[in-house]
């Protein structure tokens, strides 16, 4: 049985996230763009920081799903904006968050679990991309 609780112990805690950056840099390489001052070897320390702030930004959509738009905002803000990250990026990385869950989880990778995150993904991708309209 999956414990998808955010509080200690749960799934949430066990996966190794912090390597999602690394993934994706090796998968699509053309999002190393955005990083020209990091050392993008697959498991170095600016790559594993940035895999927390990952990790701690979905956390939070996820506390607050009634209010993505809100909770997302200044993230948003600062990839439209600032860094001028391409959208579809965000898509890209939904991608590998999926691939490290299927590995992490195996059988209990159900598709009704790959269903339930991929909505919250798309969710997420579509208000990071909100201000790019």
């Amino acid at each position: 049985m999956i414990k998808w609780s955010l509080e200690g112990g749960g799934l949430w805690d066990s996966l190794s996230l912090t390597s999602l950056p690394g993934r994706m840099f090796c998968v699509y390489p053309s999002t190393k763009t955005y990083f020209p001052h990091f050392d993008l070897h697959h498991d170095s320390e600016q790559i594993r920081h940035h895999g927390k702030k990952v990790v701690g930004a979905l956390g939070d959509a996820v506390r607050h799903l009634d209010n993505l738009s809100a909770t997302l905002s200044e993230l948003s803000n600062l990839h439209a904006y600032n860094l001028r990250v391409d959208p579809v990026n965000f898509k890209l990385l939904s991608h590998c968050f999926q691939v490290v869950l299927g590995v992490h989880l195996g059988r209990e990778y159900t598709p009704q679990v790959h269903v339930a995150y991929d909505k919250f993904l798309a969710a997420v991708s579509a208000v990071l991309a909100e201000k790019y309209r």
